[in-house]
């Protein structure tokens, strides 16, 4: 992927914090907020705990302002979707099988319609995922909160040997497995971008026969049928590609992770890129840029890896601290 020009303006370009989320500052907020009561987190992921022969995971997360695009073309189905994935998919990069979801809606107003489609596609993705709904909240609240806010929470359960190490190792091979496209983070600097010049309901340039406000929609991928075929080959660690976006792979442990053979990125990511003037970098540290999963797997498992799933060998693990790609070094 190429960015703008050395030699185009720099005034206009966008980056993540200019669109209000700065990713450092959010983090030292999270980990004030973990300091404060003691959270003794096991995971990159998920907080487990420990109930005798097994572990209870939990993971909670929403949907953020992609909800901002659903309600500016009135297209809520797909959303509930986004929110059972944005979950499961932080258990399964802990190696636990996601079990049971609780949603929360919070809404200034009831809407029949609007609650009908959110629930239209929580179905879709509790099926996909394998999941039993137990319940949630619908709260109205007019004086807190302007249109709604969707989130959920995930139980997961996990035997002992179950969890992954969480720690990849030097000569490990990464492979990457298919986003579906902008999944749900980074929207904050896409919407900024896309309306610069165009409205959520003009065609999508890049295939015409879309509008962009579906191409932001395309819902997050759910990665759960990757359990099995994960333990049976020895993965060591997984790095879900949400916020922060490649520097993701970091939390895999302190290593250098080179990817040499990245997943080809979709049209959305040139259309964001072009139209906000963003750089390369600030690309890979926003978006999974094509790819939404990513795991360490020892070199003489990867190929069988590969071949039971829609995975690709996309690069290796040597030492350092940082993630290589695209003439890239994040850190």
């Amino acid at each position: 992927m190429t960015g703008p020009a050395d030699d185009e303006s720099q005034t206009d370009r966008l980056t993540y914090a200019d669109t209000g989320v700065d990713i450092d500052a959010s983090e030292d907020a999270t980990a004030a907020l973990l300091e404060a009561f003691g959270s003794d987190l096991r995971t990159e992921y998920a907080g487990l705990l420990d109930i005798g022969d097994r572990y209870l995971a939990l993971a909670t997360d929403g949907v953020g302002t992609k909800l901002l695009v659903a309600e500016a073309i009135e297209d809520f189905s797909t959303i509930g979707i986004d929110c059972i994935a944005m979950n499961v998919n932080d258990l399964v990069a802990a190696g636990v099988e996601p079990v049971a979801f609780v949603d929360y809606l919070a809404i200034d107003e009831p809407d029949e319609a609007l609650t009908n489609q959110i629930g239209e596609g929580l179905a879709v993705g509790l099926e996909e995922a394998d999941l039993t709904m137990l319940g949630g909240e619908t709260a109205v609240m007019p004086e807190v909160v302007k249109g709604f806010d969707l989130a959920g929470t995930c139980v997961g359960l996990a035997g002992k040997d179950d969890i992954l190490e969480g720690e990849a190792q030097v000569g490990d091979v990464l492979v990457g497995f298919p986003s579906n496209g902008i999944h749900s983070n980074g929207l904050t600097l896409a919407r900024e971008a896309v309306t610069r010049e165009h409205d959520y309901t003009e065609p999508f340039p890049l295939d015409p026969e879309r509008t962009i406000g579906e191409e932001l929609l395309e819902p997050t991928r759910i990665y759960t049928a990757l359990l099995e075929p994960m333990r049976d080959h020895e993965v060591r660690a997984a790095a879900h590609i949400t916020g922060g976006g490649w520097t993701n792979l970091l939390r895999m442990g302190e290593h250098e992770y080179v990817i040499d053979d990245p997943l080809p990125a979709q049209p959305i990511f040139e259309f964001v890129q072009e139209e906000g003037n963003v750089t390369d970098a600030e690309m890979h540290r926003t978006f999974n840029m094509g790819t939404g999963f990513v795991v360490a797997v020892p070199e003489d498992q990867a190929d069988e890896l590969v071949a039971e799933t829609d995975g690709q060998s996309i690069g290796h693990v040597e030492e350092g601290d940082s993630v290589e790609i695209r003439g890239l070094s994040l850190s």
